[in-house]
């Protein structure tokens, strides 16, 4: 078994039996064991017989970034090739794949052979950790996205324990990849279900899952020395796209709005990480810092299998109002993007694809740090 490294939930250079004890000597979660509400302390064993790709060691980080991806169609294949074709020319050290990975409601149990036509197959070849977020299309209940059968995540989790690629040892965690680098993968599904859970109250807004999850994170990025502290949602912060900003998602009146998602944002996340990085909408977009954000930049990378379709002009999800300054904006191309991190720089490109030929495209190229 190699080695997981630097896993920050409980210290850098842990193995797997340190991964499982966890910081509070959790054995790990036994055969039948509910996942419902898993804390990084209560990480998912891996499998007998399954090797884990190695996470990247110290020095630098080339970083995959793409979300919504799951679709199994040719859009996604196309977005997968031109990946392939970047990764053989310069090599990714992991991905981070941002939520909607199962499209269009989610997996049924953690042997779905969805996982294996929506990702495993189309991602042959790009052997490297994903780091994995959930979406509302991977927690669907009445109809696909309302993000309403929150348990169904769970099923995601479990894969993490089968595939060497998938990442997802609890339903939020972090990863510390390098001194200086380290990403917390964050759940806020339950703040923009459609339908509140008024069956499982544990995953209320203000319940003990999320109550958990706020505690844990204010506690993990107030110990975390990482020069690069990126957050990894689904659901974003700021976008130009259709989904619109937190708090006005869709133009929908509260709570459906995720004015949830805005208060967390703001009361855990701003302006104590570097990037926000999010899907959600079909698009690409890298987002100026605001006096909101308090220096903290909104990225929004979810056209790994479809796209808004407006010709990049974007909208607040209320008539076009509240559009956030952009260094870079496509509302109408696939494509991924490739974040690049050493001890003293971060520098973002975005590769658009084309459906067509599988090709990518190099637009946009520059040091955010």
């Amino acid at each position: 078994m190699q080695q997981a490294r630097n896993v920050t939930a409980h210290g850098p250079n842990m193995g797997r039996r340190e991964l499982l004890a966890g910081a509070a000597g959790v054995a790990g979660v036994v055969a039948g064991a509910s996942l419902l509400g898993l804390t990084p302390a209560q990480a998912v064993p891996v499998g007998d017989g399954v090797v884990k790709f190695p996470l990247p060691g110290p020095g630098s980080a080339r970083i995959l970034v793409t979300g919504d991806a799951g679709t199994g169609s040719s859009t996604q294949l196309a977005v997968a090739n031109a990946a392939r074709e970047f990764h053989a020319r310069e090599p990714f050290s992991m991905a981070v794949g941002l939520g909607d990975n199962i499209y269009d409601s989610g997996p049924s149990d953690e042997q779905d052979p969805q996982f294996a036509a929506k990702f495993e197959n189309p991602n042959a070849g790009l052997d490297f950790p994903w780091a994995m977020v959930l979406g509302n299309h991977d927690t669907s209940s009445v109809f696909p996205g309302d993000g309403s059968w929150l348990a169904r995540g769970n099923f995601e989790v479990a894969y993490h324990a089968s595939s060497p690629r998938w990442w997802m040892p609890s339903r939020y965690y972090s990863l510390r990849i390098d001194p200086a680098v380290e990403f917390f993968v964050l759940d806020l599904t339950p703040l923009a279900a459609i339908i509140p859970p008024v069956l499982d109250p544990q995953f209320s807004v203000d319940g003990p899952y999320m109550n958990a999850q706020r505690a844990w994170l204010d506690g993990a990025l107030a110990a975390s020395t990482a020069k690069w502290k990126i957050v990894c949602t689904h659901h974003p912060y700021l976008s130009n796209g259709g989904h619109g900003n937190a708090g006005s998602y869709d133009g929908l009146p509260a709570p459906f709005s995720g004015v949830a998602v805005k208060a967390f944002f703001e009361q855990h996340v701003l302006g104590r990480v570097n990037f926000i990085l999010s899907g959600h909408d079909h698009s690409l977009q890298v987002l100026e810092p605001t006096t909101a954000t308090k220096g903290t930049r909104q990225i929004v990378s979810g056209a790994a299998a479809k796209t808004s379709g407006s010709g990049g002009s974007g909208s607040s999800g209320s008539g076009g109002r509240n559009r956030t300054k952009a260094l870079y904006e496509s509302q109408d191309k696939l494509g991924f993007m490739v974040l690049d991190l050493t001890p003293s720089a971060a520098n973002l490109r975005v590769v658009t694809v084309d459906p067509a030929t599988g090709r990518g495209t190099q637009v946009f190229d520059q040091q955010l740090g």
